[in-house]
This record gives C-alpha cells, sequence and structure tokens, in this order.
C-alpha cells in the first residue's frame, strides 16, 4: 500500500508509511503503534463512527436527544456536522468503502467513495475516506478531496490534519504548517497532531513554536509519544539553548530508552556532555497441548493475495511518492559521524545517512541444500534493470562484517504452550550468532504491541536473560506490525560502517491485528535493507497453510529463509542451522549503469555459476530509486 523510495545506497530515506509512523500520524514521531490518519487499516480515524447505526439511532430517539447527541458527536470531531444529514443511500456507500478500507483494499474502496460523494457532495467523510484510498493507491487526486473536506467543513479537524500531511510530504512546508496549526487548533487535546505540528515548525525553523508545541504535548497524556523530545531537542540545538536540549533528550531517553533512536539520542548526549565540559562551539552534521488455532483465513489469504498480484502484475510501472522527510534512511549508505548539527543544517538531525547512487545487497548461494562459501566475484552476473553495473564496488562474505541482529518471539496466546521450547531454542541460537564485541543483538516480544526485552547488545548473558523476560501475553498477534518495527530498530542503529542486519522471527505466522499490510513489511524491509528469517512455531506442521506462505513471502520476499521444524521440540535443531545460512551469505555493492533517479522500480537478478555448474542464488528482487531531489 505505501510505496517505497530507495534500496540500500540509493536513497536517504524511509516509505512513505513509515513517515506517517515517525510523524506521529501513527502513534508519534517515531512511534511504536500505529493509530494513523491517512492508513486504510482497521483502526483509522475517519472510520471510527459507524454511520449506518448512527443513522439509525437519529430515527429513533426524539429530537431533543438527537439534537444532544448530534452536538456531542461534532464537538468531540469524530463527525462533521453535514455528515449527519446524508441520505441513507450515501451512508450505505460510505460504509461499503470503509470496509475495503479497513481490509486494506483501497482499489476496491475507490468506488464506493466515489458514489457517496456522487449522491451526496457535502459528505465530508466520504471526501476524506475517498482521498485515504487514492493516497493509497498513489493518485495525486487525494490532496483535492482533502482540501474539499476543509472547504466544506472548517471545523472539522481531520481534514486539515490529513491535508497538512500530504502538503508535509511534498515539502510544501508552509501550508503544512499552516493546515496542522489548525487542525491543532480545533483539536488541542490531540498529541499526535500536536507532535506532528512541532516536526513542521522544526522544518519552517519556527523554533521556539516548536518547543512551546512540545511542551503541550509533554503536558497531556503523551505514553507511547515520547519521540516529541527528539524533536524539541533539535529545535533547541537551533536556539542554541544547549541546556534545553540535553533535557529534551534525558526526558526521550527516560521515557522511552528502547526506542530504535535511542543509540543516536545517547551518541548527541554525550556530544552535548563533551561541549559543556570544553566550552567550544558546536559543530558538524548525526509439553505441547492442542490448541484451536487458525493457519487459515480470510484475511491472511487476502493479505498473501495482495502480494500474489503485484509479483503477477510486475513492478516496471512502478513509482514512488514524493520524497518523504525522515529521521533516518537507507541501511548501507555510507555516514558521516554522527555529531551535534549546526544551527545552519538542523535538518540533519532527521537525517542519519546520506544519498549515494549505489546498490547494496545481500544473497546466499548454495549448491543441493548446501552453502557455497568460497565465490569470487568473477564467479557472477549481475543485472540491474537489466543492465550490467557499471562497476563493481565491493564484494565480501557477511561473516567479514558486523552483524546487527534483532529477534522477535510471539508471546500471543496462539503460542503460549509453545513458549518453552521458543525460549530454549532461542538461547542456543544467541549463543551461536553473537560471537564478539562487533556483534549485537536485541530482543523483543510482541502480540498486539512490541515489548523489548533486551536492548541491542553483544554481553551473551545479558542476551540469555532477555529471552527469559520475553512474555506479555496477549490474545491478539500484529506480526506484520513486529516485523516493521524490528527493521526499523535495525536500520536507526547509527553504524559508520557496513553491517549486515537480519531479522529472526520466532511465530506461527497467525496475524489478525496488524495495522501494517504483508505488502507493506515486505517493502520496508527491503527498504531498510534487513534479510528477515521466520521460524514457524505453530503446532500446525502444514506448510501449505495461510499462516505457512505468509512466513515464507515475508522471508523469501526480503532475500531471507523460512524455517519448519517437523517437531517443536526440535526447534532448537533447526535453528542452529540458522547462524550457517546467515553468516554464509555475501554482499556486494556496484554502481548500476544509466541510473535515472526518478522513483522508478529497477528489477536485480544475480546467477552464480562454478566449474560450470549452475548454482542456487536467493537474494531480493529488486528496488526503488530514489528522486532527484534527495
Amino acid at each position: 500500500m505505501f510505496p517505497y523510495v530507495a534500496f540500500p545506497r540509493s536513497n536517504v530515506c524511509f516509505p512513505l508509511g513509515l513517515l506517517l509512523w515517525l510523524l506521529c500520524v501513527s502513534s508519534s514521531l517515531l512511534g511504536q503503534r500505529p493509530v494513523p490518519y491517512m492508513d486504510s487499516n482497521r483502526d483509522s480515524g475517519f472510520a471510527q463512527i459507524d454511520f449506518a447505526q448512527l443513522y439509525r439511532n437519529q430515527q429513533a430517539w426524539d429530537d431533543a436527544e438527537r439534537d444532544k447527541s448530534r452536538q456531542s458527536l461534532v464537538e468531540s470531531g469524530s463527525v462533521s456536522a453535514l455528515d449527519l444529514r446524508a441520505p441513507a443511500k450515501a451512508i450505505k456507500q460510505f460504509n461499503h468503502g470503509a470496509t475495503e478500507l479497513r481490509a486494506q483494499r483501497p482499489k476496491g474502496a475507490i468506488p464506493y467513495f466515489e458514489k457517496a460523494v456522487a449522491l451526496y457532495p457535502e459528505f465530508v467523510s466520504a471526501h476524506i475516506g475517498l482521498g485515504m484510498a487514492y493516497f493509497d493507491e498513489k493518485d495525486n487526486r487525494a490532496k483535492d478531496e482533502f482540501k474539499s473536506a476543509t472547504l466544506l467543513d472548517d471545523q472539522f479537524p481531520l481534514g486539515f490534519l490529513n491535508l497538512g500531511v500530504v502538503q508535509l510530504l511534498s515539502h510544501d512546508y508552509a501550508n503544512a504548517e499552516f493546515n496542522l496549526q489548525k487542525s491543532a487548533d480545533l483539536s488541542p487535546s490531540d498529541a499526535k497532531s500536536l507532535m506532528l505540528l512541532a516536526y513542521t515548525q522544526n522544518r519552517t525553523h519556527h523554533y521556539d513554536q516548536s518547543l512551546q508545541t512540545a511542551q503541550r504535548v509533554h503536558a497531556l497524556d503523551h505514553k507511547g509519544m515520547a519521540r516529541v523530545h527528539y524533536i524539541a531537542m533539535a529545535s533547541a540545538l537551533s536556539l542554541q539553548k544547549f541546556p534545553r536540549a540535553e533535557s529534551e533528550l534525558n526526558l526521550f531517553l527516560a521515557e522511552d530508552p528502547t526506542n530504535p533512536l535511542a543509540p543516536i539520542a545517547r551518541q548527541r548526549m554525550d556530544a552535548l556532555r563533551e561541549h559543556d565540559a570544553s566550552s567550544e562551539p558546536i559543530s558538524g552534521p548525526s509439553s505441547i497441548t492442542a490448541l484451536h488455532t487458525f493457519p487459515n483465513s480470510e484475511y491472511l489469504r487476502a493479505e498473501l493475495g495482495t502480494v500474489e498480484n503485484t509479483e503477477a502484475a510486475g513492478c516496471s510501472h512502478c513509482v514512488s511518492q514524493p520524497e518523504p522527510i525522515l529521521i533516518s534512511s537507507n541501511t548501507f549508505a555510507r555516514e558521516g559521524s554522527i555529531t551535534l548539527a549546526d544551527t545552519r543544517r538542523t535538518h540533519d538531525l532527521f537525517t542519519i545517512r546520506s544519498a549515494v547512487d549505489e546498490t547494496a545487497l545481500f544473497f546466499s548461494v548454495s549448491r543441493h541444500g548446501h552453502m557455497v562459501n568460497d565465490l569470487s566475484v568473477s564467479d557472477l552476473e549481475v543485472r540491474d534493470d537489466n543492465k550490467a553495473p557499471e562497476r563493481i564496488l565491493e564484494f565480501i562474505p557477511q561473516s567479514q562484517l558486523p552483524l546487527r541482529l534483532g529477534l522477535l518471539v510471539d508471546t500471543s496466546d496462539s503460542v503460549e504452550n509453545r513458549a518453552p521450547f521458543e525460549k530454549q531454542a532461542a538461547r542456543k541460537f544467541l549463543q551461536q550468532m553473537i560471537t564478539g564485541q562487533s556483534d549485537l543483538a536485541f530482543i523483543a516480544g510482541f502480540n498486539s504491541s512490541v515489548s523489548v526485552a533486551q536492548d541491542f547488545t553483544a554481553d551473551s548473558n545479558a542476551l540469555a536473560d532477555g529471552v527469559d523476560k520475553v512474555g506479555n501475553r496477549g490474545t491478539s498477534t500484529s506480526i506484520f506490525d513486529a516485523i516493521e518495527y524490528g527493521c526499523w530498530k535495525l536500520a536507526a542503529y547509527p553504524d559508520e560502517d557496513r553491517v549486515a542486519k537480519v531479522l529472526v522471527v520466532l511465530t506461527d505466522g497467525e496475524d489478525n491485528s496488524s495495522h501494517r499490510s504483508l505488502k507493506q513489511i515486505i517493502e520496508f524491509a527491503e527498504d531498510a535493507g534487513v534479510t528477515v528469517y521466520t521460524v514457524n512455531t505453530g503446532i500446525d506442521l502444514d506448510t501449505q497453510t495461510d499462516a505457512a506462505r505468509i512466513l515464507k513471502t515475508i522471508a523469501e520476499g526480503t532475500g531471507g529463509e523460512a524455517i519448519f521444524p517437523e517437531n517443536l521440540r526440535d526447534l532448537d535443531r533447526y535453528l542452529s542451522k540458522l547462524p550457517e545460512l546467515i553468516r554464509g551469505r555475501y554482499l556486494i555493492a556496484y554502481k548500476p549503469a544509466h541510473f535515472v533517479p526518478d522513483g522508478k522500480y529497477r528489477s536485480v537478478q544475480i546467477s552464480a555459476a562454478k566449474d560450470g555448474k549452475r548454482l542456487q542464488v536467493r537474494a531480493r528482487r529488486g528496488y526503488y530509486a530514489r528522486f532527484a531531489d534527495q
């Protein structure tokens, strides 16, 4: 659903969807639980009102009660006053469209919303719903629909919020600030809107206002939104208010110490303290029982369908969205040192790496199921957009690179009785993988949310303890959301040289509550330069279930592999095979021939042969080029 710009070394930014996540359109600037305004997921803000039920209730109530209820809905910002006048036929079309969006089928939602608007042109929520569907389909008409919503009802905050986000994404900062300010004025207790406004004010160099807005967020219930303090830190540095910057960093790290940006924040904290000590000006850029599970479901089948349909159609026509303004960038772009930004380059606080027109990717090579670890570059043939690279820049075995590893463990009820086997296997696996101080790993459990049990460390004892701490049972499972979080955490870690970023996921594949889609998280992992390995921990050993296909699709789509143990009691034996698979890969970096920074999809094919025999290569299929202005 979300377009992605860039592959390793060809862009500075993450995908559009992550911008919304990071900039609080989800949960905060660098959030963990998406509650988006412009997503077509089941929690989309505009769809919270069931207009059909509302319509029936309005008919049943007496006049006084109806008027009171309507006024309450309008004042809460839940619905536009104009929406309450929508005829039943328009409401029916709207509800069909909302159902399609919640099922993450924006193309199917568009005709319904168009009919709703045609039946009742003043249907504000239908315009917003149509804008969301257009947005997900990369249709420029999204902006027009959001603007129509603001013109129809200038007291409904959601229209201004969505319009402001679109303008922010297209670098129209002045108008974005105007509309986000309007949204904040109409909904002064919405911490998420305020956080987005604070970021936009930073981009327009209104640093004092950004600090004031951040302070307003801090005064509200802003659980899960500690990242507003990172924004405030950037604004304080621009004003050379170093004590305030240090205070904001302290708040950020105290409120969310395992946030993906926490390592960067700690580096900046060290730089601030060094500055205080030296008083020199700051310079530079920054036993298993049977359980009732659901390995097959309409939801999982639909998610698989979106990926399979995309692959069948091919991606040669894909065009990415305008450059997102993000706080992180590609995994493999070489970074400069990350110190404090000087006041003329505050935006560097939100850009970790620079854009380089180079492509880098990991791949594995095997023969009859055995890894081939003695390849030379002459054994390879690479085609980027059906052309040989202009030149090969680097070819190296992954075993010579530091490892950044994330281990995600499903803690939902569907895998509860398998937890002891998961933990035992996980401890042995980590002992094999983290072999030196240059390797780092983090461990997190997930159900409907992600909880970091052990942050990045090379300490094997700490990692073992982290595995034991994984818990938090839950009835829902958000696998896709957890993978997105894990990929982002890996990609945001401030490494100055090339590293290998790998995510291992222990789960049964039965996602039932993610905000992100299967297609989104595969694209996200590709853009972040993360390879995902999935390990099935379900009780159903059928590899053809929808859940099993989900695990295969994630792994294969990101260049990894899916592991299916024959018996969960042997999970540690199967996990012990992973280190060889991971360490036995190669990294190749090259300059693409005839590279055009147009945001389009570029396919990649790697073939290998040795001693005249073709070898099996496992790699990603391609990437999105960056845009010219990045």
